[in-house]
């Protein structure tokens, strides 16, 4: 066992032991949890514009997906990636590949907004 290993192994008895013990609080805990309100304005409408980014996110990379001919570009990208894959390097549309990232861009810039107004 190396030092690492003894020190899991102490933290883990320390947290076992720390997790079991009761403070006795006269249930104040329970009536301010009680008292805290379930589902406030504020989150519902962080909820809302949450759920309107993704859709407009969505929205976007698909209309941009559309007018770039997406489903084309793939297929000319798959077509020319299967013919010369033993041959040489695989030639890459730089705006496709703009395009996903920018689609990609937007929908991660939701999610990090989601997941902060989801810990407030």
């Amino acid at each position: 066992m190396d030092m690492t290993e003894d020190n899991d192994i102490l933290l883990k008895q320390f947290f076992q032991e720390a997790s079991q013990q009761q403070i006795a609080d006269n249930d104040f805990t329970e009536r301010v949890m009680q008292s805290l309100p379930q589902h406030s304005l504020l989150a519902a409408h962080r909820r809302l514009l949450t759920r309107l980014w993704t859709v407009f996110c969505i929205l976007v990379f698909a209309i941009l997906f559309v007018l770039f001919d997406g489903w084309n570009l793939l297929a000319v990208q798959l077509e020319v990636m299967v013919k010369t894959m033993a041959v040489q390097t695989i030639n890459v549309n730089l705006l496709m590949v703009a395009t996903i990232l920018f689609g990609l861009l937007f929908v991660g810039v939701g999610e990090v907004i989601s997941s902060e107004t989801v810990r407030r």
